[in-house]
């Protein structure tokens, strides 16, 4: 091979090619997997993907409107999973405002079967909280 350093810029191209693909975002259906209200009067309608949820990675995405129904933006939202049965729970969801009182939630690992709550913690101009629980089969 006369010149093997034309190889570089080719390889490149094709590392560049593969590690750009993204994977594809979720899709939530139009119909809430559950609907609750927190005691100060917000109204959180939560869908899932897969819907319904299933032990694995699971997003979340969250509508939270007043009690008027008003969208509420600019909230800071917290979700940590929580299996009260086994005392434990997971970390690590990343949370993304997406506007219109429209909050996704990533990362959520439910890991194995049974009945999970989702501790959502909201700050901002609103502070409250709702702990939706999900059964896994």
């Amino acid at each position: 091979m006369k010149h093997p350093f034309l190889l570089i810029p080719a390889l490149a191209g094709l590392l560049a090619c593969s590690s750009a693909a993204q994977p594809p975002s979720a899709t939530f259906p139009a119909d809430p997997y559950m609907t609750v209200k927190s005691a100060d009067g917000l109204q959180v309608e939560l869908r899932t993907s897969p819907q319904p949820p299933e032990v694995g990675n699971v997003d979340v995405e969250l509508t939270v409107t007043d009690a008027s129904g008003n969208p509420r933006d600019g909230l800071s939202v917290s979700v940590k999973p929580w299996m009260p049965a086994m005392n434990h729970g997971t970390s690590g969801t990343t949370i993304t405002p997406e506007g219109g009182g429209k909050y996704l939630v990533t990362d959520v690992y439910l890991y194995m079967s049974g009945v999970w709550q989702l501790q959502i913690a909201f700050a901002g101009a609103a502070g409250d909280h709702v702990e939706p629980e999900i059964q896994i089969p």
